[in-house]
């Protein structure tokens, strides 16, 4: 009686931790997506100045010097951390609950922190390639320095590519492992910080190769269209977590290219 007694004060104990641990991670993942998305408000308010001519500054290209390739950098940098925390959020409070449950004693919040840092790394990486691709499509002109597209062929072309991309395998096997954090955890755990830096990484990269298209789609309403941008996050959460995710996301293919081809015959 007395060893029952005694594993079910240990069962509430781990119980309790654990819905202390959820508590920390849901709150530090919010106050990190709403501090991004703030930072994008107050820059998207600034540019709509500038615009208005409240300012006396003019938009200069993203390559136009390394400050502005840098500034341009950061922007995308915040946007993605601010669109796709929320959607990180169920793998990351599943990390958390393994890493209480296996009973590394003072490990669950930095543990929690390295794996997040390692699934932003690789976001902030995508970041830096798509600052890239900004200066060569305002370098080709066919996208300004606002960050938007200017030319029907590559608005057309990203929102077909963007569409077919939704039906391809590898969009299949990527989707599959942000929707299912079991799935993931039983292939990829590794122990300690540097194991949660290496889950963090394969995470994002996971979750990249899932999204990628999907951010692309920025150019095409405005990348500091903040809207456009919680659209897509939301579409985002709704492919990764809703039941029926994966026909959503096919179905929305057909829309995206078919979009596209409207953009390409019309205009």
């Amino acid at each position: 009686m007395g060893g029952l007694i005694s594993q079910a004060g240990i069962d509430r104990g781990i119980g309790s931790a654990l819905r202390r641990d959820r508590a920390l991670v849901l709150a530090s993942l919010v106050v990190l997506a709403s501090l991004s998305w703030l930072y994008l408000w107050l820059e998207a308010d600034a540019m709509d100045r500038m615009m208005l001519g409240l300012r006396p500054m003019a938009m200069q290209p993203t390559g136009a010097s390394l400050a502005t390739f840098l500034l341009a950098f950061a922007m995308w940098a915040v946007m993605m951390a601010g669109m796709m925390l929320p959607s990180a959020a169920p793998m990351t409070l599943f990390y958390a609950a393994i890493v209480r449950k296996n009973g590394e004693r003072g490990m669950v919040l930095p543990a929690v922190w390295i794996f997040a840092s390692g699934y932003l790394l690789v976001w902030t990486a995508f970041s830096l390639g798509a600052t890239a691709l900004q200066v060569v499509f305002e370098h080709l002109s066919v996208a300004s320095s606002m960050m938007i597209a200017t030319s029907k062929w590559l608005s057309g072309g990203i929102l077909i590519a963007a569409g077919l991309y939704q039906w391809s395998p590898l969009k299949d096997v990527c989707l599959g492992k942000c929707r299912s954090p079991l799935e993931f955890m039983t292939g990829h755990w590794r122990p300690g910080r540097v194991g949660a830096l290496r889950m963090g990484t394969a995470h994002g990269l996971y979750c990249v190769g899932c999204c990628w298209a999907l951010m692309m789609l920025l150019f095409v309403g405005g990348v500091m269209n903040l809207i456009w941008a919680a659209l897509i996050a939301g579409f985002v959460l709704v492919e990764k977590l809703v039941p029926h995710g994966r026909l959503v996301g096919r179905v929305s293919g057909v829309v995206f290219a078919g979009a596209g081809l409207y953009v390409l015959i019309a205009s």
